[in-house]
């Protein structure tokens, strides 16, 4: 509930328009009635006593008196005609009544008569004395209600719990007093005790609610017969008491508790009134309070009752309490949810009493065999509860029990074991070895286990190692007497042994594999102490082996991992004594280790390679950084001699070798002829062949079983190469002062460093080969291009290169391909200088086509394209008339490597747009009297019309078309009867003109010039 709204609340006490009553709680004085006329329903002023009103800070806010006798006060006293009133019934009320009203009448007319002795001052005296008659029987009945109230008041104080009075006993004291319940000062007194009472019901200060207090209100109310509104408003009226009281104290402890007493009313009307408090009880619209506030005092107090049930309820739980549980939470209004989660923390509770209770034994300092049993004996007792909630959860009146039922987890709540997982990972690794401490586990063991898992919130994984590593020691236990006792070793199946143990155990058959591994590893470490293997040990080792079923693969695998860690301690000892350190002692103790460890010689080699390749990384790693070839060159100088003195020394040693027998040649691939003859005209790579006397010379060659193959990129294996070649080639070059420097050449040993310098780089003979061809050939190739600057080959050139080829000791077919690749591109950039000049035409491209010149790798499509248009537009402005289809369609297509249909596209587009222009230049002509232009023009014209075949062409002067082909038919040569015919069609001549034309002596040059005469 909101504090904020509650202070908000500062409207005057008085009563609401609905409601006359005014509670004492102000002014506590004696019962005061007032009337009024209310057309649906009466309401009352009541009182309360002193001791119910009081404002002090340390009086009770919602209070009851100590003594039940003291709910309703002392007994009231009657005063003027009210103990007259009280000691009559109704009919000796009524007869005395109508006695003293005649006895009035009768004397006041009778005095009247005597005094007066006439008879309407005698009638006048006679009203005089009625109407007096009359007010004293008006005042005796009028007191009756009150006397009635006051009957009631002190019958209900007589006793000791005002809840024993009934409905019968109001009656009788309404029938006694002839007055009926819907009197106003009787209702006033009902209304008046029924809020003493609930006042008195309801928990004073610091108490809660005990859950019958709805149950007693509803029966005392049935048993005033106070009808709801009337009711309603006394709890309206305690409501208005307790924010007036909030507002009187000052102190903040106080207010809290007037808002939880203002919460428990609320609780208390709704569930008295049922559903019709939401408009019985107005508490937003009379004190500003929310339905949410309402909404949370119903659920606050309902989950305290139903937490309060829920305490009576312990681990022997049975149906009768969960239908009971059932019961009270739909009394108490609460949420299946609610309802659902208190009933869950009640049981979690009851299960960490018993958590807990386990972990003080399992904690202690004194733990024996007993207190682990008793950590046992708690979990069952968790595990029995659990079983017990699952099995009511599935009984058949399941949905007549408390929600909620299920299994036990101790996670969520206000439990802190989520923050205590290793205490809960504690106890059921205590569990565990209990299940196990047998030897073996039942089933109902691995059910309890997985259910114990589950209520101590347990992840699959974290529970499973758990298992695991009780069940491993449980193994190895088991395991370790069957083979001290020889059982094992008895067997005649060893397997099913094996595989038995598991099964009773329920131990992963993997998992005991990995065992068996551990133990014939911790076997094999401790044999291998002094750095080898004994017969004996060997013969333990495979008994061990045969009883615990290993297989040969692991078996490798361990020997590989221990002796070979053993092994590679001995050869990284051997290879870091170096060059100079490699002696006999140390030969000795790597013979010791390669063959008392018992190591396969793969994987020995495997070993050896391993760190051997890694120091020569490190002189490759050096080479690399050196300033400059002849520095690099001494480093590879370097592996080369670790390779010759140390690793294969080490390599005979591993393989038991001597060292005085002549090591196997260098693996070389088997050449072809032409690799033969590669090898016999170059001089660099016949040299990294050596003679007998070199040989002997040099000593024995390195190994080359240990190699780089697989650690560098071929490009950088071959750079490698090729630095220590061309070092081998120029020499050792020496720098001197002023900047000059000597070079001073090696002899042919350095080629046999060579060679085994690409037997440790992995090369094989084909890579070498092309590695001296290429460089043969880069050197050719440089000394070439200058010899043919200008792409000119000649005869003395030709002998030039002839002497620079035997020098380089370059084959001669790659010094062809060296010097026709010169010479091919020199041409192609001149043949295509010529072709963007257009100095190029089809005649020259066919003759350098019969000269086997490649034109297509020389010029690009898009120069070919160019010289075909080049040449098509020459055929169209030849002024020949003339146009050879096949010629232009297939043949020169043919000829410059172009595609045919893209070159028929271009014939017509260029025909098209010549036509025109043909045409046009004809008439130019024609104006300029150049008769042989003419005829040219029109012979370009036809030649179009032939490549695409046109429409009669329209021109503005009609006679220039007719002297156009005057002058085209007359021509000499005379033109062929077809292009003249052709002609006539194209200018839209008709037979007539034509022949007139023809007919026509003289010319058009002729006539126009006399013409010309005769005007001047």
């Amino acid at each position: 509930m909101n504090p904020s709204l509650i202070t908000a609340t500062n409207a005057p006490i008085s009563p609401s328009p609905r409601s006359p009553l005014l509670c004492h709680f102000l002014t506590p004085s004696p019962l005061r009635l007032s009337k009024t006329q209310c057309p649906s329903r009466r309401r009352y002023r009541v009182s309360f006593p002193r001791c119910a009103a009081a404002t002090s800070s340390d009086q009770p806010l919602v209070s009851t008196q100590a003594k039940k006798s003291d709910v309703h006060g002392n007994k009231k006293e009657l005063t003027g005609l009210q103990p007259i009133v009280e000691k009559m019934t109704p009919p000796v009320r009524l007869a005395t009544s109508a006695v003293v009203l005649a006895a009035s009448l009768a004397s006041g007319y009778g005095l009247g008569l005597r005094l007066a002795g006439s008879r309407n001052i005698a009638f006048g005296a006679g009203a005089v004395a009625g109407a007096a008659g009359g007010a004293v029987v008006y005042a005796m009945n009028s007191a009756v209600p009150e006397v009635a109230a006051i009957g009631l008041h002190n019958y209900v104080a007589e006793f000791e719990d005002p809840a024993s009075v009934t409905k019968d006993d109001v009656e009788k004291i309404a029938s006694r007093y002839g007055v009926s319940k819907g009197d106003e000062a009787f209702q006033a007194e009902i209304c008046d005790i029924y809020c003493r009472y609930v006042t008195s019901v309801l928990p004073t200060e610091g108490q809660s609610l005990k859950g019958d207090e709805v149950e007693k209100i509803v029966k005392f109310k049935s048993a005033l017969g106070i009808d709801d509104p009337d009711a309603a408003s006394m709890h309206m009226e305690i409501g208005r008491r307790i924010f007036r009281q909030r507002l009187e104290t000052g102190e903040r402890e106080g207010d809290a508790e007037q808002r939880r007493a203002f919460m428990r009313l609320v609780y208390v009307s709704a569930l008295v009134f049922g559903d019709a408090a939401s408009f019985l009880l107005p508490w937003k619209r009379v004190l500003k309070v929310t339905d949410a506030q309402v909404e949370i005092a119903i659920r606050e107090n309902a989950k305290q009752l139903y937490a309060e049930r829920l305490k009576l309820v312990g681990r022997d739980i049975n149906v009768e309490n969960l239908v009971d549980l059932r019961k009270a939470q739909l009394s108490f209004k609460l949420s299946d949810e609610l309802a659902e989660d208190l009933f869950r923390e009640h049981t979690r509770t009851v299960a960490i009493e018993n958590i807990s209770s386990a972990l003080s034994v399992l904690k202690s300092r004194t733990r024996a065999v007993k207190s682990m049993l008793l950590v046992v004996e708690e979990l069952e007792n968790v595990l029995e509860f659990n079983n017990l909630l699952v099995s009511l959860k599935s009984h058949s009146e399941a949905d007549q029990f408390a929600r909620g039922l299920g299994p036990i987890s101790l996670l969520g709540g206000e439990s802190d074991f989520e923050r205590r997982m290793d205490d809960l990972k504690l106890l059921y690794r205590a569990y565990v070895t209990d299940a196990l401490s047998s030897g073996r586990i039942e089933e109902n063991k691995l059910v309890a286990m997985s259910q114990l898992r589950n209520i101590l919130g347990l992840g699959t994984r974290e529970a499973e190692a758990i298992s695991v590593d009780v069940t491993s020691k449980a193994y190895r236990k088991r395991l370790a007497n069957a083979v001290s006792s020889g059982d094992l070793e008895a067997q005649d199946s060893k397997a099913k042994y094996l595989q038995k143990l598991c099964e009773e155990l329920h131990f992963d058959a993997q998992k005991a594999s990995a065992i068996h591994e551990e133990i014939y590893r911790q076997k094999l470490q401790q044999y291998v102490t002094d750095g080898e293997l004994s017969d004996d040990n060997v013969a333990a080792l495979l008994r061990l082996r045969v009883m615990l079923c290993i297989p040969q693969q692991t078996i490798e695998a361990a020997h590989a991992e221990i002796c070979g860690s053993i092994f590679e301690k001995v050869v990284r000892e051997a290879i870091s004594s170096g060059v100079d350190g490699y002696d006999a002692e140390t030969r000795k103790s790597v013979r010791k280790a390669a063959h008392g460890l018992r190591l396969s010689r793969e994987t020995a080699m495997s070993i050896a390679s391993k760190a051997a390749r890694r120091v020569f990384t490190n002189y490759i790693r050096r080479a690399r950084a050196a300033e400059n070839r002849t520095e690099s060159a001494k480093e590879l100088k370097k592996m080369i001699a670790f390779n010759t003195l140390v690793v294969t020394e080490m390599v005979a040693d591993i393989k038991g070798e001597s060292s005085d027998k002549e090591p196997e040649e260098p693996v070389q691939v088997k050449e072809e002829d032409g690799e033969n003859e590669e090898w016999g005209s170059l001089e660099s790579l016949r040299k990294t062949r050596p003679d007998k006397e070199l040989s002997e010379k040099m000593g024995k060659p390195g190994q080359t079983e240990i190699t780089l193959r697989d650690d560098l990129p071929d490009r950088d294996r071959i750079d490698l190469y090729k630095t220590y070649l061309l070092y081998c080639l120029t020499g050792e070059v020496t720098r001197i002062p002023f900047g000059a420097q000597i070079t001073t050449k090696r002899d042919d040993s350095e080629y046999l460093l060579l060679n085994q310098l690409g037997g440790i780089l992995g090369l094989t003979s084909k890579e070498i080969v092309n590695i001296h061809v290429g460089l043969a050939e880069q050197a050719f190739r440089q000394q070439a291009e200058v010899i043919l600057a200008d792409g000119q080959l000649t005869k003395a050139r030709v002998e030039q290169l002839d002497e620079l080829q035997k020098q380089v000791g370059l084959p001669q077919p790659q010094a062809e391909k060296v010097i026709k690749n010169i010479t091919t591109t020199k041409m192609a950039n001149a043949i295509e200088t010529a072709v963007n000049q257009g100095r190029l035409n089809i005649k020259q491209i066919r003759e350098l086509k019969e000269a086997n010149v490649s034109l297509d790798s020389m010029i690009a499509v898009s120069l070919r394209e160019k010289l075909f248009k080049k040449t098509v537009n020459d055929i169209f402005s030849s002024g020949t008339g003339e146009f050879d289809e096949t010629e232009v369609y297939e043949t020169i297509p043919s000829d410059l490597s172009i595609d045919v249909e893209k070159a028929k596209g271009v014939v017509h587009d260029l025909a098209r747009s010549r036509l025109s222009n043909s045409l046009i230049q004809s008439v130019a002509l024609l104006r300029q009297r150049n008769r042989k232009g003419v005829v040219s023009s029109l012979n370009d014209l036809l030649a179009c019309d032939k490549a695409v075949p046109a429409e009669p062409l329209s021109w503005e002067v009609s006679e220039e078309l007719s002297d156009l082909y005057d002058i085209y038919s007359k021509s000499d040569p005379e033109p062929a009867a077809e292009k003249v015919s052709r002609l006539q069609y194209l200018l839209g001549i008709d037979d007539s003109t034509a022949t007139a034309l023809r007919e026509m002596e003289d010319g058009v040059f002729s006539s126009a010039a006399e013409e010309g005469n005769f005007v001047f």
